[in-house]
């Protein structure tokens, strides 16, 4: 997969940039500090996905994936933010990214999050705190829509049920149960649903003993 990184915080860049290139299936090919250098390097480097800073010198982010939808409508976009503000993620998802993700997520979810938006998954905002409950989740790293997934083990579900009721590939939920596992430090999917009982991140788990 071939990934541009625009974000003019060389710390957050270089680290995202070897977070991928430690994966076998990502190529970083160009990286932007600036809005203005965005479609030229887009037009240079033809990337599959482009993960995009809201907040850079010149364009801004929003204005940059308007013209990234616009002109390279076959170029998946994800928005790479600080902000947790549900009417700027609301604001990037109509806009046409693919996902929201925050810049505190851990490096493995943004790999897997990439492949996934690759492979057509329609996403919302990744990294998200949890609420209420969710704070145990959000203590172990683990995203809304891996929290939907323990949800859909509780109930008995399989990997394609899962991704029917989710409207994702059933490839998609392998991979979020494989992030799910290293996360609860758990051997399958029933250690995963009675790890997460035990930590009230959900609620009467079939598998209770």
């Amino acid at each position: 997969m071939r990934v541009l990184i625009a974000d003019d915080h060389r710390l957050i860049a270089e680290g995202i940039k070897r977070s991928l290139e430690e994966e076998p299936d990502f190529e970083v090919v160009g990286e932007a500090q600036t809005g203005s250098q965005v479609m030229p390097l887009i037009r240079r480097t033809n990337p599959d996905v482009v993960l995009l800073d809201l907040r850079m010198p010149g364009t801004d982010g929003l204005t940059s994936l308007e013209q990234i939808r616009r002109d390279h409508p076959s170029i998946k976009v994800v928005i790479l933010s600080a902000s947790s503000d549900q009417a700027v993620i609301q604001a990037a998802l109509a806009k046409g990214a693919s996902a929201y993700v925050l810049k505190s997520v851990n490096p493995v979810d943004l790999a897997s999050t990439l492949r996934q938006v690759m492979e057509g998954s329609v996403f919302h905002a990744v990294g998200l705190p949890q609420h209420g409950s969710g704070s145990a989740a959000a203590e172990l790293g683990l995203t809304s829509r891996e929290v939907s997934i323990l949800n859909a083990l509780a109930r008995g579900l399989s990997n394609q049920a899962i991704g029917k009721e989710l409207f994702v590939a059933e490839q998609t939920v392998k991979f979020h149960l494989t992030n799910i596992y290293r996360k609860l430090d758990a051997a399958n999917r029933t250690e995963a649903v009675r790890l997460a009982y035990q930590r009230g991140i959900i609620d009467n788990p079939i598998y209770e003993s």
